[in-house]
């Protein structure tokens, strides 16, 4: 009946290799269905409005519209859904307010309409969904307004997550009475006021984020005694007082404070900070108050001889808008300090803009310092993106920026630097060729590959859909994937990053201009003037994997003329693909076939399953990402998925 009614609105789009999406519009007859209990049309390209019509589903219990393309407003006749327990609406282009009558869902377990273009504040009514047990997620919307003081009637739920709106006003003290609560984002908000000490009454609490917000006052003793907690990010507020030293606050990994320059470590230094602070504010407002004079008498006896035309078109000289409160620094008298002046010792590396440096901060932070060459052409450029496109995104597959510095060398010359974690294991262009020349790295195996392929995958799933303005890397190759001391890859070198604004038609926010990227892992659309989009992201890590698997770089000198290497994989794919495996993937299995499969160990009999059961399907899932035309190419969320599948049905039939 669903079929029968829809066809004639929804037209099936069908291509090989890509699960079925649906596209059009939702039709007003679908309130015809009246016996309905479950709608889930997630992840599709339905496009045009909700009609009014769907509040004529009386039965139905769970409404997903999840990640299409709807426009137009929540209509308020969703709240006549009276037996709705789940309602997804998130990552579409909604605008308008929350209707109130979404308060009517009584039974309602799990509320997402998360990354939209919702504006207004949130409704009361939401507040008193008691009936809210698994999530209340707002997120990466345009709200204003205060947090309600009624938000402590969620007593039963177990995530709440306002982050990256615009919410103002304080942290109501009702968000003690949350109970059950596992997981809190306040984040990106310009919420202000002291943190309420109530939230020490969430004993169940695992992960507290009030990052970048204005909040001030001192850390709430409450939270030391929170012992569930696991990840604490308080960093980008005003805070002040004593760091405690116990509870969460002893693990430094999982507690981020930085943003907070009143914020200090022992009494004696407090004292200091503060003592320091009133002398300073002594000291410039009479200075101030003097040079404002000066200026003003100046200025009065200079007008008569400045031309009208100058004064009126003087603008002051603006740093770029990634130096912020947002974005504390770190001085050049420390980075030379600690590099032993830049000594070549230090030197981890070189790339096109500058070079990297190992050191430990006074902090006793571990770091990369990367030093941009400012007299190389772009290099200006290439801080301002790297800075722009790290500015709002966090996530665990991203080489954390620690801190950075903007500031004159000794010698009075521009400096630019930027601080990451240190990563100890290189790169991953170490892992697949190093190796090769004697040095003493560790090999690369299936389990290695297919875990690389996962993580970068999330990385920059993460990039292209989850962090607000969509973050097109530009570079994704070897040498800018590294590796942690577990192994962990996580993804770096932001140079050549763009920002694409939902509201920029592919227009790049910042960027450095031409051809940008790797040879080799430069998308064939690039070099026919194509913008930069998450499709040439795709297509880099396509070639990415294929050389993780083959063993050769994109621009190996056997390769020319017609043949590339995703032609030459392509060719031999499937039937002859372990003759272009790199030789350390297949060498054991060549002996299998010389002594017989009855006599082969049981470690050889492991790399074949691996050959068979990851390495050829992480192949395809190469192939299917380096496609020439970007409109054949997987998404990188399409990508994912299929990696994980291929990770879950390995461990499920296979266990050694």
């Amino acid at each position: 009946m669903w079929a029968t009614l829809l066809c004639k609105h929804l037209q099936i789009k069908i291509r090989i290799g890509i699960v079925h999406q649906i596209t059009g519009y939702i039709p007003a007859s679908i309130g015809r269905l009246s016996s309905l209990t479950l709608l889930n049309m997630s992840y599709n390209l339905l496009f045009g409005s909700i009609p009014p019509e769907i509040g004529l589903l009386k039965e139905l219990t769970m409404l997903s519209l999840a990640r299409n393309k709807l426009s137009g407003i929540i209509p308020a006749e969703i709240g006549d859904l009276a037996q709705l327990t789940r309602l997804e609406m998130n990552h579409n282009e909604l605008v308008g307010e929350i209707p109130v009558e979404i308060g009517h869902l009584q039974h309602v377990l799990s509320l997402d309409i998360s990354s939209n273009s919702l504006k207004g504040g949130i409704p009361a009514s939401i507040f008193s969904l008691n009936s809210l047990s698994t999530l209340l997620n707002l997120s990466h919307n345009l709200l204003t307004g205060s947090i309600r003081e009624n938000i402590g009637q969620l007593g039963q739920i177990t995530a709440i997550d306002l982050s990256y709106n615009f919410l103002n006003g304080s942290i109501p003290v009702s968000i003690g009475k949350c109970q059950s609560l596992q997981s809190l984002s306040l984040s990106r908000n310009s919420l202000s006021g002291v943190i309420p000490g109530t939230i020490g009454n969430l004993k169940g609490l695992q992960t507290l984020d009030l990052s970048s917000n204005q909040l001030s006052g001192i850390i709430p003793a409450t939270l030391v005694k929170m012992q569930a907690l696991r990840l604490l990010n308080l960093s980008m507020n005003d805070l002040d007082g004593l760091v405690p030293n116990n509870g969460i606050f002893k693990d430094h990994s999982v507690v981020y404070l930085d943003g907070n320059p009143k914020l200090c470590y022992s009494n004696m230094l407090c004292y200091y900070i503060h003592s320091s602070h009133r002398r300073k504010m002594a000291v410039a407002i009479a200075v101030g108050t003097a040079a404002m004079a000066a200026i003003t008498i100046v200025v009065i006896i200079s007008m008569p001889l400045l031309p009208r035309k100058w004064l009126r078109n003087r603008k002051p000289k603006k740093l770029g808008s990634f130096i912020k409160k947002s974005h504390p620094l770190v001085s050049y008298e420390e980075l030379n300090q600690v590099t032993s002046s830049f000594d070549n010792r230090n030197l981890i590396g070189t790339g096109g803009f500058g070079s990297v440096y190992k050191a430990v901060l006074h902090s006793g932070t571990a770091v990369a310092i990367k030093v941009l060459d400012l007299h190389k052409m772009g290099a200006l450029k290439s801080w301002t993106a790297e800075c722009e496109a790290l500015r709002n995104v966090r996530h665990r597959h991203l080489v954390k920026l620690v801190t950075m510095c903007a500031s004159i060398d000794f010698s009075g010359n521009e400096f630019r630097a930027l601080v990451y974690e240190l990563m100890s294991c290189g790169s991953v262009e170490d892992l697949i060729h190093k190796g090769r020349q004697g040095e003493n790295v560790a090999g690369v195996n299936a389990d290695m590959i297919l875990s690389i392929a996962i993580d970068v995958a999330s990385a920059l799933d993460y990039l292209h859909n989850d962090c607000g303005e969509q973050v097109v890397h530009c570079d994704i190759k070897p040498s800018n994937v590294l590796l942690d001391e577990d192994m962990t890859a996580k993804v770096g070198d932001f140079g050549l990053a763009r920002l694409l604004s939902p509201t920029s038609a592919g227009q790049d926010v910042s960027s450095t201009h031409g051809l940008k990227g790797s040879i080799g892992y430069i998308p064939p659309e690039y070099g026919y003037g194509s913008k930069p989009s998450a499709k040439g992201d795709v297509y880099s890590y396509g070639m990415l994997l294929l050389e993780m698997i083959t063993g050769k770089r994109p621009v190996d000198p056997q390769f020319g003329g017609d043949m590339n290497l995703e032609k030459w994989v392509r060719d031999g794919f499937p039937h002859r693909a372990h003759e272009v495996v790199d030789e350390r993937l297949r060498g054991t299995i060549v002996d299998i076939c010389h002594e017989g499969q009855q006599q082969a160990s049981a470690e050889q009999k492991r790399q074949q399953l691996m050959l068979n059961n990851i390495i050829l399907p992480v192949m395809e899932v190469a192939l299917s990402c380096a496609l020439e035309s970007p409109d054949e190419r997987s998404t990188m969320r399409d990508a994912l998925c299929r990696l994980k599948r291929i990770k879950e049905a390995f461990l499920k039939n296979h266990s050694f």
